[in-house]
C-alpha cells in the first residue's frame, strides 16, 4: 500500500517519506510491530521463510518491520544499500569492527575517539588475538606509516570527540582500498546532513541514533550502514547470532526523529556558528574550536567533505578545571550532561566523564585538558544561549 517513489527526493523529502511500509490499515504514521515472532500459514511456508525462499520475517532478533522502515529510511539519507540497527551507538561499533577481525588480523584506527570505543580497540581485540595501532589520524603521513601486511580495519571518527578535529576521509579511504582493508567512519558529529562518507570512499558509516536522530533525550539506538554483499556476507551472521539489535519500539521513535532531523539539525548549526562566534571574543576563553569557523585547523578539509558546520562546540577556558567547573555549575538554560545531540543544550567536562579512564598522557595527546569543555547546542533562542554562557563566563573569572 506505500506509494513508489520514482523520483530523486531531497533529504529533508526522505527523512519523512523513505522506507515506509504500510499494512492495509493505511495508518499514516508507520506502524509499530511489538512482536517477538511470526506465524506461518503451512509449515511448507515456514520451511520456505529459513530456506530464504520465501523473503518475510522471522524473528525480531533478526529483523522486524518497524525496524526495517528504519534502516531503509537511513539507507536512503546515506546513499547506503543495506544497513542494521543496533541497541545503541556502541553497539554499531563493535559489530562493525568484530564481524569482520580475526586473530593475527591488525586494526588502524585515529587516536581521538570516545573512550568506549577506545576500549574495544585497546582491551577488547588484544583479548583475541587482534593487534591495533593508534595515531594521530588528522597527519595522513601518520596513516602510511601505520598501516601492516595484517591490516584489515581502519576505524575514524571525524569531527572527532570531543576536540571537533576533521580528518580527509577520501584519502584514507583511497589508502584503506590500496591495501584491502576496511574503513570505518563514526560520522555522529557531522550527522548524515553535513558529510556522506559512502561517497566519499569510506566502506563502512556507523551512527549513535541515540544522538541527533532521536535528538529529543528519549531512547537509545545505533546503526551500522554498508554495501548490501558486506552487510549479508559479514555482518548479517554476526548480527543475527550474537543479538545486538535495536527494539522494535525504539526504531518506532528513531523513525519520528528522523521526520525532524532535518530541521532541528539545521536551527542547531545556525545557533551553534553564532555561539562559537560569540565565544571566539570573550576574555575567559582560551581556545574556541568550530567545524564552521575558519580558524578551524583543518578548515581545508571541512570545505571539501563536508556542507555544514556542526551542532557542536569545543572550548576551553582560562583557569583550569576550577575554572570550568563554576562555569558549567553557573549554567541555567544549558545542562550538565555526559550526552549530546539533543534539543535541551548540554555540556559536557570531557576529562571528568566521557574519556575520565584515559591515562593523562592520554589526554594529553588528544588536547583533553581540564579547561576543556564540549558544548552541545540545543534548540533554544540562540540570545537565551549566549546570555546563559555570559553569565557563566563571569562566574567562572570570578
Amino acid at each position: 500500500m506505500t506509494k513508489i517513489h520514482t523520483r530523486t527526493l531531497r533529504p529533508a523529502t526522505q527523512l519523512v517519506h523513505s522506507g515506509t511500509t504500510r499494512t492495509p490499515y493505511g495508518e499514516t504514521s508507520e506502524a509499530l510491530f511489538l512482536t517477538q515472532g511470526f506465524v506461518y500459514d503451512s509449515a511448507e511456508a515456514c520451511e520456505a521463510r529459513f530456506t530464504g525462499e520465501d523473503p518475510g520475517f522471522i524473528y525480531s532478533r533478526y529483523a522486524n518491520p518497524t525496524t526495517d522502515m528504519f534502516e531503509k529510511r537511513m539507507c536512503a539519507i546515506e546513499g547506503a544499500e543495506e544497513a542494521r540497527a543496533t541497541a545503541s551507538g556502541m553497539a554499531a561499533v563493535a559489530a562493525a569492527i568484530l564481524c569482520q577481525v580475526h586473530a593475527g588480523d591488525h586494526v588502524l584506527a585515529a587516536k581521538a575517539m570516545f573512550g568506549s570505543c577506545r576500549y574495544i580497540i585497546e582491551t577488547l581485540l588484544p583479548k583475541y588475538g587482534v593487534e591495533f595501532t593508534l595515531i594521530d589520524g588528522v597527519n595522513f603521513e601518520n596513516w602510511e606509516n601505520a598501516v601492516r601486511p595484517n591490516t584489515k580495519v581502519m576505524f575514524l571518527e571525524s569531527p572527532t570527540n570531543p576536540t571537533l578535529e576533521v580528518m580527509d576521509i577520501a584519502r584514507i579511504a583511497g589508502l584503506a582500498n590500496s591495501i584491502g582493508a576496511k574503513l570505518i567512519v563514526d560520522n555522529v558529529f557531522a550527522t548524515p546532513l553535513y558529510q556522506r562518507p559512502l561517497e566519499l570512499g569510506a566502506h563502512i558509516v556507523v551512527y549513535s541514533a541515540t544522538k541527533h536522530i532521536d535528538g529529543q533525550g528519549r531512547c537509545l539506538g545505533g546503526v551500522v550502514l554498508s554495501d548490501r554483499e558486506w552487510i549479508t556476507d559479514v555482518l548479517q551472521d554476526y548480527f543475527r547470532h550474537t543479538g545486538p539489535g535495536l527494539s522494535p519500539f525504539n526504531a518506532w521513535t528513531m523513525l519520528k526523529g528522523l521526520e525532524t532531523l532535518a530541521v532541528r539539525v539545521e536551527a542547531q548549526t545556525r545557533s551553534a556558528a553564532k555561539i562559537a562566534d560569540f565565544l571566539a571574543e570573550q576574555n575567559g576563553i582560551a581556545r574556541v574550536i568550530y567545524p564552521g569557523r575558519k580558524d578551524h585547523p583543518q578548515a581545508d578539509i571541512i570545505a571539501k567533505q563536508m556542507t555544514g558546520g556542526s551542532t557542536m562546540i569545543a572550548l576551553e577556558l582560562k583557569g583550569g578545571k576550577k575554572a570550568a567547573f563554576a562555569f558549567e555549575n553557573a549554567l541555567e538554560v544549558i545542562s550538565i550532561s555526559n550526552n549530546l545531540g539533543d534539543a535541551k543544550s548540554l555540556i559536557t567536562h570531557p576529562a571528568t566523564s566521557t574519556h575520565k579512564n584515559l591515562s593523562d598522557e592520554a589526554k594529553a595527546e588528544l588536547g583533553i585538558t581540564d579547561s576543556l569543555l564540549r558544548l552541545s547546542i540545543g534548540l533554544e533562542d540562540a540570545d537565551d544561549l549566549i546570555d546563559d554562557i555570559g553569565f557563566a563566563l563571569k562566574a567562572a573569572q570570578g
